[in-house]
């Protein structure tokens, strides 16, 4: 695993930053995004969801049936900033689709069981 990948450090920076009301530079939103993907595939494991955080990841987590061609029967996909503020817990998975901030089809993308992720 790469170090982008396994740096909760940089889950800290990012919020640091938004407590200061200030954006978090790229590096370190690319890399907190990336450490929480990673999270949430340890608490998820399977590859039944592929959730899509563009420009910086995608993964595939939960159990059931997995998907290996085509376009994924359930995708979540949704900006870094959304995903950071999800993860973390200071943005419901219910707001953020009743505003549109994410988007999900499929059975299986409904995630707020599995957040925040933040605190373990």
């Amino acid at each position: 695993m790469s170090p982008a990948h396994d740096n909760p450090e940089s889950v800290n920076q990012a919020l640091d930053a938004l407590d200061q009301g200030l954006e978090p530079e790229r590096p370190v939103l690319r890399d907190a995004v990336r450490a929480l993907l990673t999270a949430l595939s340890q608490r998820a494991p399977g590859r039944s969801v592929e959730v899509r955080i563009p420009p910086f990841g995608a993964i595939q987590c939960v159990a059931g049936p997995r998907h290996t061609r085509g376009t994924p029967p359930n995708v979540v996909e949704t900006d870094p900033m959304t995903w950071l503020l999800l993860a973390t817990g200071r943005l419901e998975w219910a707001e953020a689709a009743r505003d549109g901030r994410l988007r999900a089809s499929g059975i299986r993308t409904d995630l707020s069981e599995y957040l925040p992720l933040s605190g373990e």
